[in-house]
């Protein structure tokens, strides 16, 4: 038997020159030994460009006694079948079928691939594949975003998805071209793998590039915890780019010092595969950009007086996955774990994922959101408990958790100084999907200036390292493609999120990227009629099935998906995303939303306390009142649409206003509003000044 071992960096995008190991370097080890928690399990030869250097094998530990064995799933059987995730993928890729067989799809998932078909067409199945990219923090070097989007063009459907883990997706490519694009994605500095899969997904950071010392700090931190938790096996460029190597890079000493200490026994060699997706986030004290309580870790640099990164504070428990129908299953708020030293960050987070790894349930895959993620482990045990487990991986106590101050929603939109003499501009990509003259204009001036790019984990782009003198020409092109300055956007798309549902993920039950702009639409149309201003929003988030992907629990209003052309509405998220939404009705059918909401915001308007958001306002006045109010509801005698205001007075400026206001799916009048609420503000401001 012959097999290969990578090692990778935190961009995942890193490979070295595989090397023969003989047969009996493996004996008596298991498929599964290729997810160890990212360990060096096995002995293994680490190529650099210069020479070649022997990494001993990891000593292991015996599992523990008190872990209960149980029957293991299909999936798990396949893993275990799997050849370290080759296995029947790297064999599957190669017939002429247009899909892969039931292994082969649950293998191609770890890989960063999920296989597909159009549900909307009938008769035989049209199979395709989406793929995910990994990149940890966001970032998107120049090159890897110019390969993105030719692929988009040339292999996908024309549009280039940004998701809510700061990662791009691309959808429809066909079977026989999974190759091409898998090694066009790892010759751009790229990767695919674990964006999909039972191990960790990508790590979230603050995609601001702002130079300052704690956001550095974190971004570099989640770097690191990408690079120890990434599979070690070969087993990925050994099927998409035949094991050659690709490129090189050191990863820092203090990762893999930390990935080969196995003195309290977390690198086991068996049971390596997480019993379910893993999800971390990091980010510093005020920025809640990333939904830091929303992750199975979360992680909080904190800094002395003098603002130098001292160490970190951990939540643990975080998820938003829930099953309709089945009460234990359910979303849940991350909650404070304790405080690390900042050289302890990647052993406790070791100790954390090892926990997880070898304590939750793996039998029943189908009730995988009922039993094995991180959240339902510590709902059973408590978090005292848990900790006392973690503990016991780690050989340390956690100190006490640091007081923290008040979260807030950043989105980083607009301009903005980096701190380096340089500016970056947070651009709103609408629903996430970049396509059009928006995409072909985004192109344009990627490559003219050579930016490199940020995706944030609210589906929103950001350039990074402008010089102030192209500020006037960027600004310019961009708003001619529809990418305009916050102000001009409406707010309520500045924080709405859906994830695309319908027509291609399987695990859909209704719209949610298609249905939102309709959505949206009607939404502000309710504000109108009941009086609300302009600049007043509402968090709104949209899922098409309850998995919790676009992280509707969070939402003042969410939306999800509970049946043919139906939603389950939740209500009492922040706009700030640290309290859980509630379930307030079910099957509302989405010709029956304003039913619904014109009552809620019409009562918020009338009722509501001193700047009261939204979601704390049906929070205070409670669910049963709530329910009384929509039941008696009436609706309203005047509305905003009986003012006959006319906006236009001859069919080309209506037909001009209209061709731009389709960039920003929306109607003209609506567009001819802004422009005129936004021309009264500034007349205004000028006044006051």
């Amino acid at each position: 038997m012959t097999t290969t071992t990578a090692s990778f960096g935190a961009s995942n995008a890193a490979i070295l020159k595989d090397t023969k190991v003989q047969s009996g370097s493996f004996q008596g080890l298991k498929s599964s030994d290729s997810l160890a928690l990212s360990t060096r399990t096995v002995p293994a030869y680490c190529v650099s460009s210069s020479n070649r250097s022997l990494i001993r094998a990891v000593s292991t530990s015996a599992k523990p006694e008190t872990v209960t064995e149980t029957k293991r799933s299909k999936v798990e059987i396949f893993k275990e079948q799997s050849n370290f995730i080759r296995y029947p993928l790297s064999e599957e890729i190669l017939t002429d079928a247009p899909n892969i067989n039931e292994a082969a799809t649950q293998m191609i998932k770890f890989h960063g691939s999920y296989q597909q078909y159009n549900r909307d067409e009938r008769g035989s199945r049209s199979y395709s594949f989406m793929l995910r990219t990994k990149n940890p923090c966001g970032k998107v070097p120049t090159q890897l975003y110019l390969t993105m989007d030719d692929l988009a063009d040339q292999f996908g459907i024309g549009t280039l998805g940004l998701t809510t883990r700061q990662t791009f997706q691309l959808h429809g490519v066909l079977k026989k071209n999974l190759k091409t694009v898998m090694r066009s994605i790892i010759e751009s500095m790229g990767s695919t793998l674990g964006a999909c899969g039972d191990l960790n997904r990508n790590v979230l950071a603050p995609a601001a590039p702002l130079v300052r010392k704690d956001y550095l700090f974190a971004q570099q931190t989640a770097e690191n915890i990408a690079s120890l938790l990434t599979p070690q096996s070969g087993f990925y460029y050994d099927v998409w780019v035949d094991g050659e190597k690709v490129l090189t890079a050191e990863e820092p000493p203090e990762v893999t010092k930390a990935r080969n200490d196995n003195s309290h026994g977390t690198n086991f060699p068996e049971n390596q595969f997480l019993p379910e997706n893993f999800k971390i986030a990091v980010t510093v004290p005020t920025d809640n950009s990333v939904d830091i309580l929303t992750s199975d870790i979360g992680v909080v640099v904190v800094t002395d007086d003098d603002g130098e990164p001292q160490g970190f504070n951990l939540y643990v428990g975080g998820g938003m996955g829930r099953t309709h129908g089945i009460e234990t299953a359910r979303p849940r708020l991350a909650e404070p774990l304790g405080y690390v030293l900042k050289e302890e960050i990647l052993y406790a987070v070791k100790a954390i994922v090892a926990t997880q790894r070898d304590y939750n349930r793996r039998d029943d895959r189908k009730l995988r959101m009922k039993y094995s993620r991180m959240k339902y482990l510590i709902s059973s045990w408590g978090i005292e408990r848990f900790r006392r487990f973690i503990e016991q991986y780690w050989g340390r106590k956690f100190q006490p958790f640091h007081e923290l101050p008040e979260w807030e929603f950043k989105s980083y939109l607009g301009w903005h100084e980096q701190g380096d003499g340089n500016l970056f501009c947070g651009l709103h990509v609408y629903n996430g999907s970049i396509g059009g003259k928006m995409k072909k204009t985004l192109r344009e001036v990627i490559e003219k200036y050579n930016l490199s790019v940020r995706v944030t984990p609210n589906q929103n782009i950001i350039l990074c390292d402008i010089r102030k003198s192209w500020k006037r020409p960027m600004t310019t092109a961009l708003a001619q493609a529809g990418l305009r300055r916050p102000r001009y956007v409406d707010p309520l798309n500045l924080t709405a999120m859906a994830y695309p549902a319908m027509p291609l993920c399987p695990l859909a039950i209704t719209e949610a990227e298609r249905g939102i702009p309709d959505i949206l639409k009607r939404i502000r149309a309710v504000f109108e009629k009941v009086g609300l201003k302009y600049s007043e929003s509402v968090v709104v988030r949209v899922t098409g099935c309850p998995n919790g992907c676009a992280r509707p629990y969070m939402a003042e209003l969410g939306l999800v998906g509970d049946g043919p052309h139906s939603y389950q509405i939740w209500l009492g998220g922040k706009p700030n995303q640290t309290s859980l939404a509630r379930p307030f009705m079910n099957k509302v059918k989405i010709q029956d939303l304003e039913k619904v909401l014109e009552p809620l915001l019409y009562h918020w308007k009338h009722k509501r306390q001193s700047k009261e958001p939204f979601g704390d306002f049906t929070t205070r006045l409670g669910f049963e009142k709530l329910k009384e109010l929509v039941d008696k509801w009436k609706g309203l005698a005047v509305s905003a649409s009986r003012r006959n205001l006319k906006l236009f007075a001859d069919k080309e400026t209506y037909e001009a206003m209209d061709s731009l206001a389709k960039l920003q799916n929306k109607s003209a009048n609506q567009l001819a509003i802004e422009v005129i609420r936004n021309f009264v503000a500034s007349q205004q401001n000028g006044r006051n000044e």
